[in-house]
């Protein structure tokens, strides 16, 4: 019963995501908000709501650690396993100076869980903090993006539209619905097994329903890079870990303050910060990412997987 929940919720988490991303994509056009916009802001949020929901409800029914691993393990997942595979379908090739703030703002991040994980938890002001910081970056990265709206565009693009408002409010609804039905389950599930198979919460958390939850960020980003649209897969990736550490752990904390186990501070999270170094030395100085090193990143994230049920 325990594995039937877990994979019930994944299946709708993923299928809720995707029609939220659908369905605010297309009202968002319909409504003539800027594609830019669009991809700056209603992509990165909607693609990460599976990370919010499951957080957010972990954290309110007193399991810190799924709501912790969570946006860790995602984010791990996100640089190692979606960009591995991405270099691997199709070599990465992007302008350094176009992906370099989000990359500082990811690596940013990155430090500010290692700071809280210190404090051995994420209190209301914590939380505040980064949400505000998540806002001042997306700020940013608009002006920035004001006479460069290319790779924003192209985010856009590679999401289907829906046609007619009762398409685009059913699928924005059935989408809301079923992450909230799909957290539910998950977190469920995920306490249960830790507990049929006595292994700790947080690597289920970082771990099985890490990589659920990014299932959105995962498809749009291997799309695009079967696409050739390098840039679409590396700013979906980056953006959502900037999104997932500054939206989703921010609002979490601000809501319910989160205590954050030792375990993250001396594995997890330094996993992370590497994960996050190697791949901004690739992406933000070098501006490409072979196939060697996405094999690379996909063969050390097994590894990183397998010491994690060992701990």
């Amino acid at each position: 019963m325990d594995i039937i929940a877990t994979i019930a919720g994944l299946a709708a988490l993923f299928i809720g995501g995707e029609w939220l991303v659908r369905g605010a994509v297309s009202a968002a056009r319909a409504l003539g908000v800027s594609r830019l916009l669009i991809g700056l802001t209603i992509v990165a949020a909607s693609t990460s709501s599976p990370e919010l929901l499951v957080s957010l409800r972990a954290a309110v029914d007193g399991h810190p650690d799924i709501a912790v691993g969570n946006v860790v393990g995602s984010n791990i997942a996100n640089i190692a396993l979606v960009l591995g595979l991405c270099a691997l379908i199709s070599p990465i090739r992007i302008e350094p100076a176009r992906i370099r703030p989000d990359v500082v703002a990811g690596l940013s991040g990155a430090l500010a869980v290692g700071v809280l994980a210190v404090l051995a938890r994420a209190p209301v002001w914590a939380g505040a903090l980064l949400l505000a910081a998540g806002v001042a970056h997306t700020a940013a990265a608009y002006q920035r993006s004001r006479t460069d709206t290319d790779e924003h565009e192209d985010v856009a693009d590679e999401i289907p539209q829906i046609a007619g408002w009762l398409g685009m409010v059913v699928r924005i609804a059935g989408g809301v619905a079923l992450l909230a039905v799909g957290a539910d389950w998950l977190v469920w599930g995920a306490k249960s097994i830790a507990l049929d198979f006595g292994v700790p919460e947080a690597a289920i958390a970082v771990t099985l329903v890490a990589v659920g939850t990014s299932l959105p960020e995962i498809a749009t980003s291997l799309v695009a890079a079967w696409r050739g649209h390098s840039e679409v897969a590396v700013g979906n990736a980056i953006g959502s870990n900037v999104f997932n550490i500054f939206g989703v752990l921010g609002f979490t904390a601000a809501v319910a303050p989160v205590p954050i186990a030792g375990r993250f501070l001396t594995f997890e999270i330094p996993v992370l910060l590497a994960f996050t170094a190697v791949a901004g030395w690739a992406l933000a100085v070098r501006g490409r990412m072979g196939r060697a090193v996405g094999a690379a990143l996909i063969a050390v994230y097994a590894g990183y997987v397998v010491a994690t049920f060992m701990r």
